[in-house]
């Protein structure tokens, strides 16, 4: 009998583990609706943003999806989603190296207009708190809403070299932040809240006049000083 109980054991032990396997989806998520943004193998799905491909400085290496700033410039920038979002929840992984930065945009409206990313969509940061040059505003530190909310309170990334992990939800236009199982933002986008926190902030700018005006768009991750790596990208719709 124990050692029937210690098979069984074994074999849970090893489906769990399976079931976990980077960049897959389990039974249970295909039924709930989730969709892998990156398969592991390929950077199909993406593109360089106001371009049709993915440039050389972006990589998959050992099931990651990498930026790597030592290629060559003309190979960088913000890669998007092919495909726009607008009730969602998305989920990934990332680890940056030692001073990296880099980010999460979304609600991205992409055209020629708008010569960045960032000047649509809202970021989640990504970063390393203690050797990044951008690490002198609180709500510049990872996991938090760019440049708008979040402190060190609820910012605990992992050491340099481990994956951290990512819960985006925007459902009509309700937001909310996850950073390695920390709350680390909710509110409404466009709310008296919202737009003062804006008003406040750098999109104040001029440059920055359709930022977060539409709660729909494609998602970005951002080329930044470093390098950063990414994987288990899995989005569903809500």
């Amino acid at each position: 009998m124990k050692k029937t109980v210690f098979l069984i054991a074994c074999t849970f032990s090893l489906s769990a583990v399976l079931a976990q396997s980077p960049n897959t989806l389990s039974a249970r998520e295909k039924r709930e609706g989730w969709k892998l943004l990156f398969d592991g193998k390929t950077k199909q799905g993406w593109h360089t943003y106001l371009r049709d491909t993915v440039g050389a400085k972006w990589q998959v290496k050992d099931g990651a999806l990498v930026f790597d700033p030592s290629q060559p410039n003309s190979g960088g920038g913000d890669i998007v989603t092919n495909d726009a979002f607008e009730n969602f929840e998305l989920q990934l992984e990332w680890k940056i190296s030692k001073g990296g930065n880099s980010g999460i945009i979304f609600d991205i409206q992409e055209d020629p207009k708008y010569s960045a990313t960032y000047l649509t969509g809202p970021e989640m940061q990504v970063l390393d708190n203690i050797d990044a040059d951008d690490n002198k505003k609180q709500n510049h530190l990872a996991g938090c809403l760019y440049d708008l909310s979040g402190d060190s309170s609820v910012s605990k990334p992992h050491p340099v070299g481990e994956w951290n992990q990512v819960r985006i939800l925007q459902n009509k236009g309700h937001l909310t932040f996850f950073f390695n199982g920390i709350k680390t933002f909710e509110g409404q986008i466009g709310s008296e809240e919202w737009n003062k926190m804006v008003a406040g902030s750098k999109f104040a700018g001029r440059a920055f006049a359709d930022f977060a005006k539409v709660p729909k768009g494609k998602i970005a991750l951002q080329q930044h000083p470093g390098s950063s790596q990414w994987r288990n990208i899995k989005i569903r719709t809500l």
